[in-house]
């Protein structure tokens, strides 16, 4: 079973709840919010933490840590994937909430920000124990999910199957067919058309608005793309398609870099399921080193912090597009700034996922289904006019697309808020 995944890496230090909150505080600011508001945004509504018990093949039971986070429900019900993964920390599953409550304002959807996650590592589990293991978390958290509460979604490590499991154990404990309890499920379970390229695609919308405004056309565009599991392996085949120059990609044991292109089809065919290639070559770089390397466009599709204080001097190229969740830290914020990087934050770049996937709750909840298309069409609208307000607010404000971005989601949250009389400012 192919699952989604961008590598897993183990970090020395998960300080992505921090980072969060940091940026927060400074966008409240410049709105001028009372403090109030932050104290209510910075740490989730609502966070469960669940043990799991699993019978494993050899007939061990084995406990799993698991976690959901609800960071905000004022202007709809939350929404957020579930990710498996050995890393998976309460302080990350926090702020991948609130940045999705974040993505969620951005792109005016009428949800707030969730996330789960269950400490393991899928690559060292068979088919049934991954199945027992996403059984056992949804009825873990089933008193607090449902397609009018909290709505999950694929993540990294997790993928259309899970969601199906999911998906019918939720109905056996609810007892009544329940398509919108969950999103990014097989098509033949009410799964949406264009759900699996959603983020690539939003990404590459991104790109596409980037380029027009920087006035630099798509097929002369040096990429390099960190990571080749699902969001940078589709990613790396549409610029491809459309005649930009790949000319790094990398997975978790290495990095591959050509100034004349890489061969992305051949790459795409040979790839396993996890996304690693580079396996296949005598020679490679490490991920950190590709980074560093000269390009138009650098595309963090992988892990969070990969470009910090020790490497950001060190860049080189022009325009950075966060496809992952937090892949640059704060402190290295001014630094693009003072480089001339252009920063596309991962609350704009990466929303493409959460917004096909109220697509799909949409389909499921009128029973009437999209063609692909259609999906593709309402994904870029949306896409584009949320870069656009993210452009225009960083215009008016005189500040960067990182915290342009976090006023525009901030807003909504915090205007339904108001409206329910949750703060006052």
């Amino acid at each position: 079973m192919a699952v989604k995944t961008e590598g897993i890496k183990k970090r020395e230090k998960d300080n992505s709840l921090q980072e969060f909150q940091d940026i927060l505080k400074e966008a409240i600011d410049v709105l001028d919010y009372p403090d109030q508001v932050f104290d209510f945004l910075k740490t989730p509504m609502r966070f469960l933490e669940v043990c799991i018990p699993i019978q494993m093949d050899n007939g061990e039971t084995r406990m799993f840590q698991g976690y959901r986070a609800q960071h905000n429900d004022a202007a709809g019900p939350t929404k957020g994937g579930i990710r498996f993964h050995p890393d998976v920390t309460p302080e990350e599953v926090k702020a991948l909430a609130g940045w999705m409550s974040l993505k969620c304002g951005i792109t005016d959807l009428p949800y707030g920000g969730a996330k789960g996650g269950i400490v393991c590592d899928p690559r060292q589990m068979s088919l049934s124990e991954l199945e027992r293991l996403s059984r056992g978390y949804v009825r873990a958290v089933s008193q607090i999910v449902g397609p009018t509460k909290d709505i999950p979604a694929p993540d990294m490590y997790t993928n259309s199957q899970i969601m199906a499991w999911m998906l019918d154990e939720y109905d056996h404990i609810r007892e009544f067919d329940s398509p919108g309890f969950i999103t990014g499920k097989p098509l033949s379970l009410g799964g949406s058309k264009g759900r699996e390229t959603a983020t690539s695609k939003g990404v590459l919308y991104t790109l596409q608005m980037v380029s027009d405004l920087k006035k630099m056309p798509i097929q002369d565009m040096r990429v390099i793309i960190q990571g080749f599991g699902n969001v940078g392996s589709y990613l790396a085949m549409y610029l491809h398609e459309l005649e930009a120059k790949v000319v790094g990609i990398s997975d978790e044991l290495g990095g591959l870099y050509d100034p004349n292109g890489l061969d992305i089809p051949y790459l795409l065919e040979n790839r396993d399921s996890y996304g690693v290639v580079t396996n296949l070559f005598k020679e490679s770089l490490s991920n950190q080193e590709l980074l560093e390397k000269e390009c138009d466009v650098l595309i963090p599709a992988a892990i969070s912090g990969v470009i910090n204080k020790d490497n950001v001097e060190r860049l080189q190229c022009k325009i950075l597009i966060e496809a992952a969740n937090g892949p640059t830290t704060k402190e290295t914020i001014k630094i693009l700034d003072e480089k001339g990087i252009l920063l596309v934050p991962d609350i704009l770049a990466n929303s493409g996922g959460v917004i096909v996937s109220y697509f799909e709750w949409c389909q499921n909840n009128q029973g009437y289904y999209w063609t692909e298309e259609l999906v593709d069409k309402r994904l870029k609208e949306k896409i584009t006019a949320s870069f656009l307000n993210v452009y225009h607010t960083s215009q008016k404000f005189s500040v960067n697309m990182k915290i342009a971005a976090y006023i525009e989601g901030i807003r909504k949250i915090a205007e339904a808020s108001r409206l329910r009389g949750w703060v006052r400012f």
